[in-house]
């Protein structure tokens, strides 16, 4: 059995209105998934067998994972196998030794691809570090950028109030906008 501290992950409010998903399970599925990626490399215990785990992996045990969800073994794969074409996740073996509790001498280990994308959680480095390869320098040109054209988009200017994921949280005539941070974007209602 795997025993982990809890913590915290992000995720975006639509996840259950994703068209990679095809009904609840299946998005409740990807929650659990990301729920259960490590976020630093380590190595975990699995009914005695010691597996190296990279950040963003997690071992699945599809069988019994499946009876979890209350899915057949074969529903499991092909949504494993939808997610792998979709270049959401990853999959390998991790060999094992059988033990009585687990007869197979191997289990799957899956990567969510883009995990740094999403789970940003060290507060020494801002979101921009972890999506964007661009230096500081480029960073704050980015961010300068972004000031001069809030400030020359219109009369009445809008106020940062907060950032959301990619995007920062504006405001105007007390309604929200947002506008990515680093991309060329428009500014879009923030719903």
């Amino acid at each position: 059995m795997i025993t982990r501290k809890s913590g915290y992950f992000i995720v975006y409010r639509d996840i259950y209105k994703h068209k990679s998903f095809k009904n609840i399970i299946e998005a409740s599925v990807w929650l659990y998934m990301i729920s259960s990626a490590t976020h630093q490399d380590k190595t975990l215990s699995f009914f005695d067998n010691p597996i190296f785990l990279k950040r963003s992996e997690m071992i699945f045990p599809i069988r019994k994972t499946a009876s979890i969800f209350k899915m057949t073994y074969s529903e499991m794969r092909t949504f494993l196998l939808k997610l792998k074409k979709k270049k959401m996740i990853s999959t390998r073996l991790a060999h094992l030794q059988p033990t009585n509790n687990h007869k197979y001498r191997s289990v799957t280990v899956i990567s969510i691809e883009n995990y740094d994308k999403f789970q940003y959680v060290d507060s020494e480095q801002s979101l921009i570090n972890h999506l964007s390869p661009v230096t500081n320098k480029q960073t704050n040109t980015h961010t300068n950028i972004l000031t001069q054209k809030i400030k020359k988009s219109s009369k009445s200017e809008y106020k940062k109030i907060g950032d959301w994921g990619e995007y920062s949280i504006l405001e105007k005539n007390n309604k929200r906008y947002k506008k990515h941070k680093w991309k060329d974007e428009p500014i879009t209602p923030y719903v």
